[in-house]
């Protein structure tokens, strides 16, 4: 049976979306059970000043329950990804910024500085931004405007570019999503890609973002629910070892935190459950989990990893080192 501090380590394991505009029973929940992160979408907050007074209030919540500091994350991309529509600065998808030529560096160093003060003036720790993945295919569904560019290098010097300006002000970036959901013609959010190129391709298209990404200290990296035939058959990079241990970690060099993409998309939620999920995610090498919507689900998470954090299943010291990667940015970004 899990004991009280094998719940408290599964919860750290997990960022949390809710449904409310107030700090609600289901997200005070997740809270009493020691989560690390929140994620805010529109349907919590669509203006600054209510995203701020409304991660004040998680925080202050969290902090009255006895908890250590948590991180409030959003995804904020500028062009049609954003949650913020009043009080923010407006901007372009990135594609434009990326075809910019030579001034595309300094813009996209521009908006990261600019996003990183408007976000941390909302109480925001974490920016799920850049897009990293290279847009090689004009079929991709979900990606293309949001890619700066179809070619690697500019995506690469696009990144770095914003990911430094934003972690001089304050919020950690985080680079998606690895390793690659360019070249896609399927959504994640609604069903599975494959992705059939040799590890070459992937090398010299896909991965290179993500190089300068780490060599440019980005704080997170977040995976793709995206199947890579050459690494790792048959199984999604988010849950794939070879993916995240052997190309990010081992090759790559990557040591922040690599969260995972939110588990109840298509490409997994209908495929397994939660739970399920949950263990294969950690055990592969993901540290912090998405659960973005329902509570079912993420106290399906906690009890399935509780579950195997006891039994031996998922290693404590697999647990225990994703957490500590986790601590690590809050002790660096959280406020």
């Amino acid at each position: 049976m899990p004991t009280n501090a094998d719940r408290k380590l599964a919860a750290q394991l997990l960022c949390v979306g809710f449904a409310g505009t107030v700090v609600d029973d289901s997200l005070r929940e997740m809270l009493r059970a020691g989560v690390s992160g929140v994620i805010l979408f529109a349907r919590n907050a669509t203006t600054h000043a209510g995203a701020g007074e409304l991660v004040r209030a998680i925080k202050r919540e969290s902090a009255a329950l006895g908890n250590p500091k948590i991180f409030a994350s959003i995804d904020h991309e500028g062009g049609r990804v954003v949650r913020l529509v009043e009080g923010m600065t407006i901007f372009p998808p990135m594609r434009e910024v990326g075809a910019l030529g030579v001034g595309s560096s300094a813009e996209a160093a521009r908006i990261g500085k600019i996003f990183a003060r408007e976000l941390r003036a909302a109480n925001f720790d974490v920016d799920f931004a850049p897009v990293v993945d290279v847009d090689s295919n004009a079929a991709n569904p979900v990606i293309g405007a949001r890619s700066f560019s179809s070619d690697p290098k500019v995506v690469s010097q696009c990144a770095t570019a914003f990911i430094q300006a934003m972690q001089a002000g304050g919020v950690a970036a985080c680079a998606k999503h690895f390793p690659g959901h360019g070249d896609t013609d399927l959504d994640s959010h609604l069903d599975l890609p494959l992705l059939p190129h040799a590890i070459d391709r992937l090398r010299a298209t896909e991965i290179p973002p993500f190089i300068a990404a780490a060599h440019a200290g980005v704080a997170s990296i977040m995976t793709a629910h995206v199947v890579f035939e050459a690494v790792d058959p048959g199984i999604p990079a988010t849950m794939s070892r070879k993916v995240i241990e052997g190309v990010l970690r081992s090759e790559i060099g990557f040591d922040g935190v690599v969260f995972s993409d939110d588990l109840e998309m298509g490409a997994i939620a209908d495929r397994m459950g939660i739970g399920e999920a949950a263990i294969r995610a950690i055990d592969a090498g993901v540290d912090c989990l998405l659960v973005c919507h329902r509570i079912d689900r993420q106290r399906e998470a906690v009890d399935a990893l509780s579950q195997a954090i006891a039994s031996g299943r998922l290693p404590r010291a697999r647990a225990m080192q994703a957490v500590e990667r986790i601590e690590k940015l809050i002790k660096t970004y959280a406020r």
